[in-house]
């Protein structure tokens, strides 16, 4: 008997029975979401797929659907509990249907999904980046970083737009100490695909200008608190880990820490609380300067009280010290007064005899008294002859004697 032909459309709607007579009305599937789209309607169209062992290659396909009943509540259920993007290339667990038209094919209808399979695939691949880390001995370095003293020049990478940095400088500058903090935003794109290669070229601004900079915050707010995919990646990880300034992290996901969180050198909720995080630090060192301060104080008034007490006691063995210290110079004073008049006495005495020395000596060496003793002297013109060759032949001399004198020519 000759086989009767069918019609394309009569296949199509046979395997259509088919599934519907032969097949369960749900199953679910774990598969990779790609190609993830909605209209204008609502409704949500995308691809899942699956991948061989070695994640290059598609071993299967299949066209999905979400109608945008469904849709406008499993997406931002599933985005709340995993804090991740409903978008492609994470992985879920969903429950379909199977459905077969005649003109579009085979495709999925996605009645509902289980967050808690991709919180576990999120998990392991958080899981493989910190272990490549570690292997590698760089996933506590910027933990390992001393904070500064005073972190007052901070690096901020954000959003310009975002209310979470708002937020952090309001909290910065109404500090009520009146802390002085200086800012510098490096824009970066906080949600979506381009999240790491935007914060990285951020911190690759940064590190171009280190020395002006004693922290890094990256902080996120105001936007949508589900993507947080692109926080979760090694190579953003990598550049945190190994970045020479402390990095803060203020990403505002209240439930589940991040990859760049966890090797932050500190990880705290909100903007808000980053600010607060600096502002704290601020608070340490004046409450050591003002505990130094006290203590200084304290130790000047207590050396102060101690002095005035010893003078106290000073001033109480004064008088008797005061007097015997008077009758004692007193005594010294008498003694050496005699003693000096004596010495006085003394040297007046042998300088008065020397004196009469020289007296006698000076009155034995007058002309007079050389005369007196039978002595001459022999002028000429006025002066006294010393030497006999210095006279000649008529010179005129003139002789002084004791009593008178005598006027002689020589011939």
């Amino acid at each position: 008997m000759e086989e009767q032909a069918l019609s394309l459309c009569e296949l199509n709607g046979l395997v259509k029975r088919t599934i519907r007579d032969r097949m369960s009305e749900t199953y679910w599937v774990q598969a990779e979401l790609s190609d993830v789209r909605s209209n204008y309607s609502g409704h949500c169209y995308l691809e899942f797929i699956q991948k061989d062992a070695s994640g290059n290659n598609l071993i299967a396909k299949a066209r999905g659907t979400i109608w945008s009943n469904i849709y406008k509540m499993l997406k931002p259920y599933f985005e709340q509990e995993t804090g991740q993007a409903f978008a492609s290339g994470i992985k879920v667990l969903v429950r379909v249907s199977v459905d077969f038209h005649e003109l579009y094919g085979y495709s999925l209808t996605v009645l509902d999904i289980d967050p808690t399979y991709t919180v576990g695939d999120m998990e392991r691949k958080r899981r493989e980046i910190l272990r490549q880390l570690e292997e590698e001995g760089v996933i506590d370095l910027n933990k390992e970083l001393e904070m500064p003293v005073l972190p007052q020049r901070i690096a901020v990478i954000s959003s310009a737009t975002a209310a979470g940095y708002g937020d952090f400088c309001n909290q910065l500058s109404n500090n009520p100490r009146g802390y002085g903090f200086y800012t510098e935003l490096f824009p970066a794109i906080m949600q979506g695909e381009r999240v790491e290669e935007s914060i990285i070229a951020a911190l690759d601004a940064i590190y171009a200008r280190l020395e002006a900079f004693d922290v890094v915050v990256i902080i996120r707010g105001g936007g949508a608190t589900s993507d947080l995919s692109g926080f979760d990646t090694y190579e953003l990880a990598a550049n945190c880990a190994q970045f020479p300034l402390p990095i803060i992290t203020g990403i505002g996901h209240e439930r589940d820490d991040t990859v760049i969180d966890l090797i932050a050198h500190t990880r705290v909720k909100t903007p808000t609380a980053a600010a607060a995080f600096l502002v704290a630090c601020m608070d340490q060192v004046a409450d050591r300067l003002d505990n130094l301060s006290f203590r200084l104080q304290q130790g000047v008034r207590n050396r102060l009280l101690w002095e005035h007490r010893r003078i106290e006691g000073l001033k109480q063995r004064i008088p008797s010290a005061v007097y015997k210290r008077i009758s004692d110079g007193k005594y010294g004073l008498l003694a050496a007064n005699r003693d000096l008049q004596m010495a006085t006495r003394q040297f007046l005495s042998m300088k008065k005899h020397r004196l009469e020395l020289l007296q006698q000596r000076l009155n034995d060496a007058l002309p007079e008294k050389q005369l007196a003793r039978g002595y001459s002297i022999t002028l000429k013109n006025g002066k006294a002859v010393k030497d006999a060759s210095a006279l000649k032949e008529g010179d005129t001399l003139v002789t002084l004697l004791y009593k008178g004198k005598v006027e002689s020519v020589i011939k």
